[in-house]
């Protein structure tokens, strides 16, 4: 098999999920368009706009699980609020919380291709209890990560319940591609930080 390059990648896989999609929200605006619920607002900034400590987390080639449970200095768990399944496409509106403060460090929409995941690691992230960046770890499963598009957000009631705050400013996120070596999506995910 034939190396790829992770800055090729980068290219083939943001072109792809830009070609198909076209949409700035997803897969967040699927779960919004299922319910009839409004999107909030938000818009493509550069990295140079994204203020500290959210360019920290968010701008980069970096898994966002470890990141966080990195800067949280706590084990991160999975809160599945809606999921569906179509074939071997997995979505889910998730939040990540803090181990022992229970705090919402994350929520996000993730669109999980399980056809190219081990059996194994297909059935843990079906069970909805364990992040995707952990099961990615825990199975050494090679992957690597694509930022597409980094976002400021107005948040509306759904996010802001799910991220268990009451904000008045924007808060920021990013689309993201996870995808194998050979440039192939492993998920697709929007993910938005609390303040």
């Amino acid at each position: 098999m034939r190396a790829v390059s992770p800055r090729r990648a980068i290219v083939s896989v943001a072109a792809s999920e830009e070609d198909v999609h076209g949409r700035l929200a997803y897969p967040l605006d699927t779960f919004y368009d299922r319910t009839g619920r409004a999107l909030p607002r938000m818009e493509r900034v550069a990295e140079e706009e994204v203020p500290q400590p959210y360019r920290a987390l968010l701008c980069g080639d970096h898994d966002m699980t470890p990141t966080l449970e990195a800067y949280h200095g706590e084990r991160l768990h999975l809160r599945v609020y809606e999921y569906r399944r179509q074939g071997s496409e997995y979505s889910r509106l998730v939040g990540l919380t803090t181990d022992r403060t229970g705090r919402v460090v994350e929520f996000g929409a993730i669109v999980i291709h399980l056809q190219r995941f081990p059996p194994d690691a297909a059935a843990r992230v079906l069970e909805g209890r364990t992040p995707l960046g952990t099961i990615l770890a825990e199975n050494a499963i090679p992957h690597t990560s694509h930022p597409s598009a980094f976002l400021r957000i107005a948040p509306d009631a759904v996010i802001e319940e799910a991220l268990q705050i009451a904000h008045d400013g924007p808060l920021y996120g990013r689309r993201n591609v996870l995808a194998t070596p050979a440039g192939e999506a492993l998920a697709e995910i929007l993910e938005i930080l609390p303040p």
